[in-house]
């Protein structure tokens, strides 16, 4: 009898395992984009989003079936992100004199390279790839996130509202504030470019 119970225990992990991962799957670049968005460091975002999926794996006996996984896990990356950016914020930076000066080469993010489109048409979305990421990380947290949830992963304002866990109003109003600091940031560069006048 014992045996049947642990045959069927480890029937149910295995399912569960392969249902969390399969839903991870359908997700993982999404969430990948939007961690990268909130930290600004490839690195930082694979950390946060690695964090994000074992607290969720952790907590995927109490997901509900039939609701929206993506926006849950969204929902954990936000809240670790938040999380560990008041931990930074209160504990002063230090550095190894042993640690190697970082390459800005090493900063950026892989790209694959379009063959169809010229290589100024290439640097160009790079550079202003780089400049929006950089203007992001300057405005505050929520209003990023925010943003980001909006502007580039195409939320609607009732699903950002359960993502941040705050109101609709608080929503329009942090995504109101966030593009207007970024439009802030963001116009020098365009005025220099030409693009706005």
């Amino acid at each position: 009898m014992q045996e049947n119970t642990l045959s069927l225990s480890s029937t149910i992990q295995t399912n569960t395992i392969d249902q969390f991962e399969s839903l991870i799957r359908d997700h993982e670049k999404a969430l990948y984009h939007f961690a990268y968005r909130l930290t600004g460091d490839p690195y930082d975002a694979q950390d946060l989003l690695q964090e994000a999926f074992l607290k969720a794996y952790r907590s995927f006996h109490r997901f509900e079936l039939g609701t929206s996984f993506d926006r849950w896990v969204y929902q954990i990356t936000y809240r670790l992100f938040v999380d560990n950016y008041r931990k930074k914020r209160r504990r002063p930076y230090t550095s190894s004199l042993d640690e190697p000066i970082p390459n800005l080469d090493q900063d950026k993010t892989p790209e694959v390279a379009d063959e169809s489109q010229l290589p100024e048409v290439l640097t160009l979305q790079s550079e202003l790839g780089q400049i929006i990421q950089d203007a992001l990380k300057k405005i505050p947290a929520e209003f990023r996130a925010a943003v980001v949830l909006c502007d580039v992963q195409g939320f609607s304002y009732e699903e950002i509202s359960q993502i941040l866990r705050c109101s609709l109003g608080t929503v329009r109003s942090r995504i109101h504030r966030g593009r207007k600091l970024l439009r802030g940031l963001l116009l020098p560069y365009l005025r220099e470019e030409g693009i706005c006048s």
